[in-house]
């Protein structure tokens, strides 16, 4: 069901396992150049026709167009208000410890006095209007409504757009549950659009029936390839949060790990996409063994088996033995996991040791699945590797930081030589004369 690979033999750490992991475990391909060319299309008909062509196209690419762009707030109300009690409660506790989590994000303002007569201040400003991308495909994601609204809101965002499918299943309106969990935010601005028209709505604005849909300044959240094709396509226009590739989650662990729990990790992330990847790195033999034991009898007793089994046997997913915790953490760092599970002695130690993962779950108890929904952490983080160099939605998200720059007469007086010297070193002579006119007066 998932292939093995064996690295014990090899023996390498380090740049020898960076260079390769790429090769041995490859996310599965998707190419968004691709989906670029076929997209473009319905970008560019967004930003010529407004909203006639997003309800066109939504139309042609989900099978139904719905009644308004911009979802009623008595839809909104409506759908909160049949909302299966024990969901309700639970979407509130997911907003209760994902605000408790982002409140201490909030960065204050900074004033640096670098010289006497001399400071910078930095403040944070919020962006001014946000788009939000919440899914709609195989799955239903109200926690993604949670994860993106969250932290906006905690920065202070003063409008927010959230987009998401029409599904022709609810009378062309977003699922109900969606739509339950933005008006339990206080979200009123929803619209039934989904795909990379959604996207180009946002970054175009559309006019309205009911009012005007205005472009927004920064589009968040997870998408499929092509969502994904419209964001890359669109910035500049729009900023972006980053762009999502098919989820993943790693799983390190050794011979004190449960193989039951691992084998019910590792298929809770397949069961996103056929494309998700699910991959174990253990020095244990014995255990890699068991998991796979533990994936034959776990995987047909889940709703959606073939799906995670074609993920499971994709080239994305395997069994990595190594030949000790040193190889596994340089497998783990290569890797970059958007999802990293340690199921180790001493966890939280080896824990602290990585550095190249989205978030990372520390031991038994805490699963990628906690943090899917109600761990407080956020679970739109980034993919394909790129936690080497970036990070997981946040309230930073939705910040810009701005210096303001304050210097007295004799504090640029006596800075002035630097200055002079630095610019004509540059060969760029009028920015010393835009010092020396001043000091000179």
């Amino acid at each position: 069901m998932i292939r093995l690979i064996d690295l014990r033999e090899n023996g390498v750490v380090g740049d020898s396992v960076k260079n390769s992991v790429t090769n041995m475990v490859p996310r599965a391909a998707t190419n968004v150049d691709d989906a670029g060319v076929i997209i473009a299309p319905i970008l560019k008909d967004v930003q010529e026709n407004g909203a006639e062509a997003v309800a066109r196209w939504s139309q042609t690419l989900d099978g139904v167009a719905p009644p308004s762009l911009r979802v009623p707030i008595a839809e909104l109300e409506n759908a909160a208000a049949n909302l299966d009690p024990a969901v309700r409660e639970a979407l509130l506790e997911s907003i209760r410890r994902t605000r408790i989590v982002h409140l201490d994000q909030v960065r204050g303002e900074t004033v640096t006095e670098v010289v006497d007569g001399g400071t910078v201040t930095e403040r944070w400003i919020p962006v001014d209007r946000v788009g939000l991308y919440v899914p709609g495909g195989q799955a239903v994601y109200p926690s993604s409504v949670i994860m993106n609204v969250v932290p906006a809101q905690i920065a202070g965002v003063g409008s927010i757009a959230l987009v998401s499918p029409p599904q022709k299943d609810w009378g062309g309106w977003p699922h109900p549950v969606i739509m339950a969990a933005a008006h339990l935010l206080g979200i009123t601005e929803v619209y039934a659009v989904g795909g990379a028209q959604a996207v180009a709505m946002l970054a175009y604005g559309v006019q309205l029936p009911e009012g005007e849909c205005p472009p927004v300044d920064l589009v968040t959240g997870p998408g499929n390839i092509y969502v994904t094709a419209a964001k890359r396509a669109l910035q500049g226009i729009i900023g972006i949060d980053s762009e999502a590739g098919p989820t993943e989650i790693l799983i390190l662990a050794d011979h004190t790990a449960d193989p039951t729990h691992v084998a019910a990790d590792l298929i809770s992330q397949a069961e996103h996409d056929e494309l998700a990847a699910a991959v174990l790195v253990t020095d244990s033999e014995e255990l890699a063994n068991a998991v796979e034991e533990s994936l034959a009898q776990q995987v047909p007793m889940t709703k959606h088996s073939e799906r995670i089994e074609t993920a499971l046997r994709g080239v994305q997913s395997a069994i990595v033995l190594v030949a000790d915790l040193e190889q596994g953490l340089a497998f783990v760092d290569a890797y970059a996991a958007e999802h990293l599970e340690i199921h180790v002695e001493n966890a939280r130690e080896v824990a602290r040791r990585v550095k190249h993962a989205g978030a990372i779950f520390v031991g038994t108890y805490a699963p990628v699945s906690l943090g899917d929904y109600c761990a407080g952490s956020n679970h739109v983080l980034p993919t394909a590797g790129s936690a080497k160099h970036s990070s997981g939605l946040s309230v930073q998200t939705f910040l810009r930081g701005i210096h303001i720059i304050e210097y007295s007469q004799q504090a640029l007086v006596e800075v002035a030589p630097h200055v002079l010297a630095l610019s004509s070193a540059e060969d760029l002579p009028a920015h010393g004369q835009a010092i020396t006119v001043r000091i000179q007066q």
